[in-house]
């Protein structure tokens, strides 16, 4: 007697959430836009560029996850942000699947080692060495490798590029069996769970840092003061704060060329995010203390 062939069982979909960490300046949020496929977290030269967690949105087939761009770990100022900062990346690991833990390639120090420590135990781990692009002798990964799995038991340890995309989506194989099975969280065509507002924001303030370098303090933010949509145009309103009044020049430029470029350049950005037309208008605002001020840091969304 002939038998029937066994009907094929669906394969299982797993959805979850994975933090990535790491110390300030080792691609965190490179990573994690090359990941979702468009600008999402914000980069610049400087280090400590995040300052809150965002939340990006994976999705491949079988598979959907949830990944929170940390900021970096901060040592070196004790105020009200770097408290809260650190606070981010305390509460992300409390409460997710795996951590995908990014050092730079042929480079750990005891920031990369504090990281560690932070981990939580019995949390799956995958370590990403990042920056392989700029490694002239491919060979001097294989220790650098044998060093990283004498620290600690790693589910994998992959060498990637987050500026290139090499080995970027083995490192998404290497993730998704860590999550639980379960349904997607979130529709399929979406990519982050930051609102439009937040992005805004962000953006502008890459754009501050990217045209001013280190002419700008670290004390330097951005508060989208009216948000709102006309059809598909957005129409911004937005302030940078500075801790100084000798910044404020700095920011505006002579006869207002910096300021002019700085909105200019973050409005095109939001522009291509959005898929829409952005009327932006920026202005610059002295506020002492805002990095030291905890109700002025739960103002500008800091700490959530």
């Amino acid at each position: 007697m002939n038998s029937r062939p066994a009907p094929e069982t669906p394969r299982s979909h797993r959805a979850g959430t994975v933090a990535i960490v790491g110390r300030p300046n080792v691609g965190k949020s490179t990573l994690l836009n090359r990941l979702v496929g468009c600008k999402l977290s914000i980069t610049s030269s400087r280090p400590q560029t995040t300052r809150q967690r965002v939340t990006g949105i994976v999705t491949r087939p079988g598979a959907q996850i949830l990944i929170i761009d940390t900021p970096g770990y901060q040592e070196e100022h004790d105020n009200a942000l770097n408290r809260a900062m650190n606070r981010s990346v305390a509460a992300s690991l409390a409460q997710v699947d795996a951590v995908i833990w990014v050092v730079e390639a042929l480079k750990f120090d005891g920031r990369d080692e504090r990281i560690g420590k932070m981990l939580p135990p019995g949390t799956a781990v995958v370590l990403a060495i990042n920056k392989t692009d700029v490694v002239k002798e491919k060979l001097q990964l294989l220790p650098f490798i044998a060093e990283a799995s004498a620290r600690r038991p790693f589910v994998s340890i992959i060498p990637i590029s987050a500026a290139t995309g090499s080995q970027v989506e083995a490192l998404v194989e290497a993730i998704v069996p860590l999550l639980p099975e379960g349904p997607p969280l979130h529709e399929a065509d979406e990519f982050t769970t930051a609102s439009e507002r937040f992005l805004a924001a962000e953006l502008l303030r890459e754009k501050l840092f990217q045209q001013l370098g280190d002419e700008l303090p670290y004390a330097a933010a951005v508060e989208i003061d009216r948000f709102r949509q006309e059809g598909t145009m957005r129409r911004i309103e937005a302030t940078i704060l500075v801790d100084k009044e000798n910044q404020k020049p700095i920011v505006i430029g002579r006869q207002g060329a910096k300021l002019k470029s700085i909105a200019t350049r973050a409005r095109r950005d939001m522009e291509r995010l959005f898929g829409g037309k952005v009327f932006l208008q920026v202005w610059v605002k002295v506020r002492r203390g805002w990095a030291d001020s905890d109700a002025g840091l739960r103002r500008m969304g800091y700490g959530e």
